[in-house]
């Protein structure tokens, strides 16, 4: 019987959503081994909405489920109604999305609050044992809920590959134990069944991305 995992999205786009090529990657990924993905997004609004052409805010306002439904053609759930117990796994791919619209890490660091319906998600499928996979930015979201959990977003020291090194130094304030990492690695944190990988955490080709994606893909699966 095919996996079921769930893949929560943050909206549309690297600089107020989710990152549109990890999200088509776990996608694809997803498709690749086999399993059934199932695609939800909270339904609130927008931080603010970014000028992808320019890099810039503008004044328009944004719904994070209407918006994530254009990465998933349409077939997307209000993360609401999302029930643990007909899935197998969590997946969660990164961009700024996740800093803004699912958590407050953007604007409050490692002081940040998390969104009460992720929270509530993230701790369901933990507490069920079943796996939850994160990458880029978003393994903040398990330094926050689950001090002492092991994770990884690339290296802690910053370089011109590596320009949010500043991001694990915070996640180890937080309790947890960050693992340098390459970009076509994961790291397997087996007791909270946790994986994790940098993905455009780093500074490196997008096949690289793509492929460190698809081998957090099999892990999760590996441990669902």
């Amino acid at each position: 019987m095919a996996k079921r995992v769930a893949v929560v999205l943050a909206g549309c786009g690297v600089f107020d959503g989710s990152e549109v090529h990890e999200a088509s990657a776990v996608l694809v990924h997803l498709s690749r081994e086999g399993a059934q993905a199932e695609v939800y997004a909270p339904n609130i609004p927008q931080m603010h909405v970014v000028d992808h052409a320019k890099g810039q805010p503008t004044p328009e306002q944004r719904n994070v489920l209407v918006e994530s439904a254009r990465i998933a053609r349409g077939n997307i759930k209000d993360l609401a109604t999302l029930d643990v117990k007909g899935l197998d796994a969590l997946i969660i791919p990164g961009g700024f999305g996740v800093a803004k619209n699912l958590s407050t890490w953007a604007t409050q660091g490692k002081n940040c609050s998390i969104s009460r319906e992720v929270e509530d998600v993230l701790r369901a499928f933990h507490a069920a044992h079943k796996p939850i996979g994160l990458c880029c930015i978003s393994p903040v979201l398990a330094a926050k809920i689950f001090p002492g959990c092991e994770v990884t977003v690339g290296h802690d020291t910053e370089c011109e590959q590596w320009p949010y090194a500043k991001t694990a130094e915070a996640m180890k304030e937080l309790g947890c134990r960050h693992v340098n990492s390459q970009v076509s690695e994961v790291h397997v944190d087996a007791r909270n069944r946790l994986v994790t990988t940098s993905a455009f955490m780093c500074n490196a080709p997008i096949h690289d991305i793509h492929d460190g994606v698809g081998k957090m893909v099999r892990e999760v699966l590996r441990l669902a």
